[in-house]
């Protein structure tokens, strides 16, 4: 008879749960007032638990694939991929408020309606759940006339980025080879 015994029946419920983490088993049961240290609760779950067969689910969305089928176009999205985004969203209430939150910014992006910025900000700042959207949209209000003006604006500086991005991309090559002149003349014949 150990001090285990009595959390072992919970060890085994959690594992058929699926988790198979020993350090977060103990740290669980610690809260539930085990009085021992990890070491014990690590030979426990190596020893006993990882011969018992854990029962197979379908496996979970990968982070990645979640944030592409939020950021996709509703539209754009395959049948099967908007099936697996509706079940994510309807096992964690703070995704949908991110989903929405998020569709509403691209809305204004691609329509150009800047003027709605300061009624996102506002919805975004007042979420709690979600403390990096909370603090993205309180950074937009640092420079909050020119972000206005590039959801507003048909204009962009796409073209000028990219030609500073070759020029940076041939300096990069030519880093202690050539001086100006050799510099100079690459830029010229590149374009």
């Amino acid at each position: 008879m150990t001090r285990l015994d009595d959390y072992k029946p919970y060890l085994d419920q959690r594992w058929q749960e699926g988790c198979t983490n020993a350090r977060k088993l103990w740290e669980e049961i610690k809260e539930q007032g085990y009085p021992r240290g990890y070491a014990s609760v690590r030979d426990y779950v190596s020893r006993t638990l990882r011969g018992k067969p854990q029962p197979v689910g379908p496996r979970p969305p990968s982070a990645r694939a979640v944030t592409r089928w939020i950021l996709t176009h509703p539209d754009a999205l395959p049948e099967s991929d908007r099936i697996q985004l509706k079940a994510a969203l309807a096992n964690c209430p703070e995704l949908t408020a991110l989903a929405e939150h998020v569709r509403s910014f691209a809305y204004m992006l691609t329509h150009l309606q800047g003027d709605r910025l300061s009624e996102w900000i506002e919805a975004a700042s007042a979420t709690t759940e979600l403390p990096s959207l909370r603090h993205f949209a309180q950074h937009l209000l640092r420079d909050l006339d020119a972000v206005i003006a590039g959801l507003t604006l048909p204009w962009n500086s796409g073209v000028v980025e990219g030609h500073v991005n070759r020029i940076k991309m041939l300096k990069r090559q030519m880093f202690g080879r050539a001086g100006f002149a050799l510099l100079r003349k690459r830029v010229l014949l590149a374009a």
